[in-house]
């Protein structure tokens, strides 16, 4: 059976608690409106797999409430099928979620025969092609999930998860305990840290200095499976910061997406890796991206940057990007004027790259340029139209690595809350040469085609791909 997961933003799980709750200890119910994602081939299983993610969370109108208990809840259709015209309307996914606020585990006989009728409405004005997703809230905190696609029965979720501000949280059924390499881990974090851990396929893009380091940190903390993308070979100059490269890897050009994922297998904690050799925009590379829980963003370009930018809000997939920055001193004599280490963490409600100055559009269209026709590349910078690339900047391993574990560790952050604060840092800016920290803030504008625009927010697959053109 083809695996599906839902995923919600955290202020949609808000929006839901709040509709739902009934002071008497009734259910409650409202609607929910999904984007998909048809990932024809996980990079990991090879199989094709789905993904929802919310878009938009939508009360049932009180004129159409007939009932609720303890046991059920009840409301005329009416509305609902308001809900699969704006549905077919938008290409998007109706879905419905009602509570069991008695803590019932489940999927009960009653719901099974309320929702293939309410599934059969919907084939009946939709068509053949329409889906219906159903979530219960269990207590206050548990989601559970299927999906109705064909026939009578519906196809369970595997995973509901939740993510936004406070972090990644992972609905499923009994997470797996870690193996005795992890156990000191789950001293200084919980019993559930390895389980949460072995549940997440993260993705690394970009497999130079800092994400070969994100990499086998990863590794050593038992992640489940990884998907690393990097278009370059290693070359001698990488050999300085590219863990596990050595100077055979440079003299005989091997992937470093190779290097990174054979050093990872060496290891043998069980992690599962796909490494990818191709640029991060290629088609090859997205069924990949879109498989992951969250993905480190480990490349030094624009047009990378960007690319991220717009994924993590269509797919709902957290973005946590590194960044390094070393300056030369401009007097000619060695040494560097500046030295710092930078994690951003990219989602919708948190100002994207765009507004925060890391990702500049037009040096973007310039790299893919170059990357597209090299003539004409070189043929507009002689004639200054573009800025083209400088000297190479200076890199140190214990930079680079020291930029990795601040990533790292802000994921670690966001699935136990190790630091008590109960929420990611969006962006965290270390100066290397005095260990001073600070936060950075900054507003996204409200014409930012990326963060300020809802509607793009949970939105899935859309043509042309991540409504992008040219």
């Amino acid at each position: 059976m083809k695996r599906t997961d839902i995923i919600l933003q955290e202020q949609h799980r808000d929006e839901i608690r709040d509709l739902i709750a009934d002071k008497s200890g009734a259910e409650g119910a409202a609607y929910v409106l999904f984007g998909r994602s048809e990932i024809g081939r996980d990079a990991l299983t090879c199989e094709p797999r789905s993904r929802y993610t919310s878009f938009e969370v939508i009360p049932i109108p009180d004129e159409d409430r007939v009932s609720a208990s303890e046991r059920h809840v009840t409301w005329n259709t009416k509305s609902f099928v308001n809900l699969c015209r704006r549905a077919k309307e938008e290409q998007l996914i109706p879905g419905i979620v009602h509570s069991h606020p008695g803590g019932f585990d489940g999927f009960s006989a009653q719901d099974d025969e309320n929702e293939l009728d309410l599934f059969t409405l919907l084939r009946n004005r939709n068509g053949d092609g329409a889906g219906l997703v159903s979530m219960i809230q269990v207590g206050e905190v548990l989601y559970r999930g299927r999906i109705w696609v064909d026939g009578e029965k519906p196809q369970t979720c595997q995973r509901v998860s939740v993510v936004g501000q406070s972090g990644i949280s992972i609905h499923a059924g009994d997470l797996a305990p870690g193996d005795l390499a992890f156990n000191r881990q789950a001293l200084a974090f919980g019993d559930e840290v390895n389980g949460r851990l072995r549940q997440l396929t993260v993705g690394v893009v970009g497999c130079g200095g800092t994400g070969s380091a994100v990499i086998q940190l990863l590794n050593r903390l038992g992640v489940g499976q990884m998907v690393v993308i990097d278009d370059d070979d290693v070359e001698v100059s990488n050999l300085n910061r590219l863990h596990g490269a050595t100077m055979q890897d440079a003299q005989t050009n091997v992937a470093k997406v190779r290097v990174v994922a054979d050093e990872v297998l060496r290891t043998g904690l069980g992690v599962s890796i796909h490494p990818i050799k191709c640029w991060v925009d290629l088609q090859e590379a997205r069924d990949a991206l879109r498989s992951c829980d969250v993905i480190f963003g480990c490349t030094d370009d624009h047009s990378g940057r960007l690319f991220l930018n717009r994924l993590s809000h269509f797919y709902l997939i957290p973005v946590i990007d590194v960044g390094l920055a070393l300056f030369p001193r401009t007097d000619g004599k060695p040494g560097l004027q500046e030295m710092a280490a930078r994690t951003t963490v990219l989602f919708p409600g948190a100002p994207c790259m765009v507004c925060r100055g890391i990702a500049d559009p037009i040096r973007a269209r310039e790299e893919d340029l170059k990357r597209r026709d090299p003539e004409e590349f070189a043929r507009q910078k002689a004639e200054a139209y573009v800025m083209g690339a400088g000297n190479p900047a200076p890199a140190v391993v214990t930079f680079t690595t020291e930029a990795a574990t601040m990533a790292v560790n802000e994921l670690l952050q966001g699935l136990v809350d190790y630091r008590g604060e109960g929420r990611w840092a969006w962006n965290r800016y270390r100066r290397l040469s005095t260990a001073e920290e600070r936060r950075q803030g900054v507003k996204h504008r409200e014409d930012c085609s990326i963060c300020g625009d809802r509607d793009n927010w949970g939105r899935g697959d859309v043509s042309p791909f991540l409504d992008r053109v040219g």
